[in-house]
């Protein structure tokens, strides 16, 4: 009898949760991403971090920079894997034009925040955010420890 593999209950891979601590978030975009056999492994191996990663758009085109897709040694025998190679993003070109008119005139910068399973194919979850100061960063961490207590005292017996 063959046992039948668990399916993971979660469809993301990997989050960028620094992002989400140093930045405001201003509007979120849904990117397919362009990756080579032994990346799609791995990622289905959840061997992925977004930490530094970021979204450069040049030529009318978004790269995702930064990533880090840590090779699986037996899948890519053949192939010299880079795990930091930049990747490309596959957007509708008025979501690039969007894109791009907010970096180079509001100021916003263009960040990964997720990678996730949709339909069998990854996604990454992309931003346009403005940097938070320190004093922003302490009142959102407040923010956050006032709705946890308030949920706790919700959710105790009376």
């Amino acid at each position: 009898m063959s046992k039948k593999k668990a399916k993971p209950t979660s469809s993301t891979i990997c989050q960028n949760k620094k992002a989400r601590h140093e930045y405001s978030i201003e509007q979120k975009f849904e990117a397919g991403v362009a990756l080579s056999g032994w990346e799609v492994k791995s990622l289905r191996a959840g061997r992925a971090q977004l930490v530094d990663s970021y979204v450069v758009l040049k030529n009318g085109e978004a790269w995702l920079v930064g990533a880090h897709f840590t090779p699986i040694i037996s899948t890519c025998t053949h192939v010299l894997a880079d795990p930091r190679r930049d990747r490309k993003l596959l957007l509708h070109k008025r979501e690039i034009d969007r894109l791009i008119g907010a970096t180079q005139a509001k100021g916003y910068t263009c960040v990964a925040l997720a990678l996730y399973w949709k339909q069998g194919r990854v996604k990454c979850e992309i931003a346009l955010v403005k940097g938070k100061k320190q004093h922003d960063k302490r009142a959102s961490e407040k923010e956050k420890d006032w709705e946890r207590q308030k949920q706790r005292i919700m959710a105790a017996p009376v």
